[in-house]
């Protein structure tokens, strides 16, 4: 039916004499539905606007269609009419619109505010393109009402106008809320005035990098001081960052980290902390009840800075060391009658999210919040894969989806060798695209608490704003679909063309967007199947080496399967090891055969854990009793910043039936990852 109604509509707009793009191939994101007319409508020489709206919105509205220099023409003979209405037919979201273009005539309609400005970014984006808009019809409304980008600003600082910016850019894209990760070790970056050390000492650090300051001293500096470096912004910046967003009908969503990820903290009110010294701890002491009045103090001037009914309280990665044998935290425990250290931090996030009920407002955490029970009216930010999403809203909660296999967009985005240091991973913007936030598994009723979809930026290895801006196009425009297009309207081939158009026009606005079109692809060797002497053998795993539960590869049959692994260890090829026995693995060829050659890849990736192998191991034998040495192959395993690949193998002339691959982990620890035994 898709490829009926994409013909159809090439014949008409051959029949109505066009060459240029239709809606549904320059829109972005996809319309839920699109009707064609012959014609045009051309701003060549100008355009009258008439704007029906309440004063608020209509400000909004001119301001939009004045910073897409689209401004009213009185002598002009066409016209743009924007309305609001109380009803618009076939819209039921405040953000929908429907739009009906002629060649004299534009009418864009909604019931909000919100709506007409949607309208007036599909406009210019027709109008970007193709300097004319087709003749027909837009009906358009979001999948989803929650549609996000997440900004690490603590890992590495980025100021106002640079945020302001990015507001643009995923305004055009209707992206509606901004996450800013305000606060974590890596600096502390929004005035408290309750507080003034947070910007005095932990919003400055001793390294301007942040992987030269974690893998170094991590010591925190006097703002002033000549090695400090970081920034924060004043409450006047977030004042008006957020007036900035508002006016483009994005909620700018705030992250305070607790308990843990709050080392800048504790440093700068050690007292805080289970052992009271500074640069020891790293989450709240929960039994403190100054931790509370201090947290119910920040979270009063944030909300009082930040009018979003949400705000984000972290949660995640708390490693809870202290609790369970600091005084003040096991005499809480005891007093409120909890069993473990997960209760503990449940404890804090009920009686934080109390307080932030009792200002009118909610809060977001990460999926960790779900350990030892879920605060009432918590919403959960999924991260961690989809299992935290799909019990939250099983348990009546809205969840935020933003698995990092699909949405972290700090992961690389084309062959690591063609781009800039990453986390890690490959992340490309087809992976992300096939993303569908809303599991199969789910009931009706639970898939409607799916609240939306967010692509999380994290800044560890992302130090400058041109890199910024290249991790986040063009993903984010994939996220952008996916939160607003309907499933049944999205094919990658479509949306790709539509990409590529996207990052010419942002290029062409300054932005440093990742060029699509010289993409490089996956790790060849993953492309096509490997048909070896192995392929489709038996593999025996020796007790005490099993591979990890998370990384299976499919199991017993993944070293012998003919596939190879791409430039991301998840990508459910690779097969992961970090029992203290390594890999060591057994594979029945059948019969005897002439063996030349035997070897395996294995990747490193430092910042995850994952490294080379210290040691290989290859031998033969006839009756899987007698083995001899084939290879003893050793490596000095070093820590380095890169995606690498190294092959361990062994070339000669024997014959065997039985083959043995061992490979042991170095001093470091960590996973072995391997994808393919190739016997030839």
């Amino acid at each position: 039916m898709r490829r009926f109604i994409l013909a159809a509509t090439i014949l008409l707009s051959v029949a109505c004499g066009k060459e240029n793009p239709t809606i549904d191939e320059i829109l972005l994101p996809a319309p839920m539905h699109s009707e064609y007319a012959c014609g045009e409508f051309s701003f060549s020489n100008g355009v009258k606007i008439a704007i029906d709206a309440p004063e608020e919105e209509r400000k909004k509205i001119e301001l939009a269609l004045s910073n897409d220099g689209i401004v009213g023409k009185e002598s002009a003979k066409k016209e743009i009419k924007l309305l609001i209405k109380e009803r618009v037919a076939g819209i039921d979201s405040p953000e929908g619109y429907r739009i009906t273009i002629t060649p004299e005539l534009i009418t864009a309609e909604a019931t909000s505010g919100a709506g007409l400005f949607y309208a007036v970014q599909t406009i210019a984006q027709l109008r970007d393109t193709a300097g004319s808009i087709p003749c027909g019809t837009i009906t358009d409304q979001p999948r989803f009402e929650y549609r996000g980008l997440m900004l690490d600003v603590s890992r590495h600082f980025f100021g106002k106008e640079y945020v302001k910016k990015q507001i643009d850019a995923i305004a055009r894209y209707k992206i509606n809320r901004l996450h800013l990760h305000l606060t974590d070790a890596a600096g502390w970056r929004v005035e408290i005035k309750q507080y003034p050390r947070l910007t005095q000492l932990a919003a400055w650090r001793s390294q301007q990098l942040w992987k030269d300051w974690w893998y170094g001293d991590r010591q925190y500096r006097e703002e002033g001081a000549e090695d400090a470096h970081g920034g924060y912004y004043t409450q006047e910046d977030i004042r008006e960052i957020v007036k900035y967003a508002a006016d483009r009908y994005i909620t700018i969503i705030p992250e305070i980290e607790m308990p843990a990820h709050s080392e800048e903290v504790l440093t700068a009110y050690p007292e805080l902390s289970c052992t009271h010294e500074p640069y020891k701890q790293a989450d709240f002491c929960v039994g403190n009840e100054a931790t509370f009045e201090f947290l119910e103090n920040v979270l009063t001037e944030i909300m009082e800075l930040f009018p979003s009914e949400y705000i984000h309280i972290g949660g995640d990665e708390a490693g809870k060391a202290s609790w369970g044998t600091c005084p003040l935290c096991t005499k809480r425990m005891k007093e409120e009658g909890l069993t473990n250290v997960n209760e503990l931090q449940s404890y804090l996030i009920e009686r934080v999210e109390r307080f932030v009920n009792s200002k009118g407002r909610n809060i977001i955490g990460w999926d960790e919040i779900l350990e030892g029970g879920l605060a009432p009216n918590a919403t959960v930010m999924s991260w961690r894969g989809t299992d935290g999403g799909i019990k939250a809203v099983r348990a009546g909660h809205k969840a935020i989806m933003t698995p990092g296999e699909f949405c972290y967009l700090d992961s690389y985005q084309d062959a690591p060798h063609t781009q800039p240091q990453a986390f890690g991973g490959y992340l490309p913007i087809e992976k992300v695209y096939s993303y569908n936030p809303v599991p199969d598994s789910l009931s009706h009723q639970e898939a409607a608490l799916i609240y939306g979809v967010q692509g999380n930026v994290w800044a560890e290895y992302i130090p400058t704003e041109q890199q910024n801006e290249h991790m986040i196009y063009p993903r984010i425009l994939a996220i952008a679909e996916i939160g607003w297009s309907p499933q049944e309207k999205r094919d990658y081939t479509q949306f790709r063309t539509r990409a590529l158009n996207a990052v010419k026009q942002l290029r062409k606005k300054g932005y440093n967007a990742f060029d699509l079109s010289s993409e490089y692809g996956n790790r060849p060797q993953s492309l096509a199947t490997n048909n070896h002497l192995a392929k489709g053998k038996k593999v025996a795993y020796a007790p005490g080496s099993p591979y990890y539960p998370t990384y299976t590869a499919g199991g017993d049959s993944a070293l012998t399967d003919g596939v190879h692994g791409g430039w991301n260890n998840s990508d459910k090829r690779w097969q992961g090891f970090i029992g203290r026995g390594g890999i060591d693995v057994c594979i029945d060829l059948d019969e005897e055969l002439e063996i030349k050659s035997i070897a395996a890849d294995f990747m490193q990736i430092c910042e995850p854990g994952i490294y080379l192998p210290a040691e290989v191991e290859i031998a033969a034998s006839a009756d899987s009793s007698t083995f001899h040495t084939l290879a003893n192959i050793t490596h000095n395993v070093v820590r380095d910043d890169t995606l690498s690949f190294k092959s361990y193998g062994w070339e000669g002339n024997t014959k065997a039936r039985y083959i043995r691959y061992r490979a042991t982990r170095g001093k470091q620890g960590g996973f072995i990852f391997t994808d393919e035994i190739v016997i030839k």
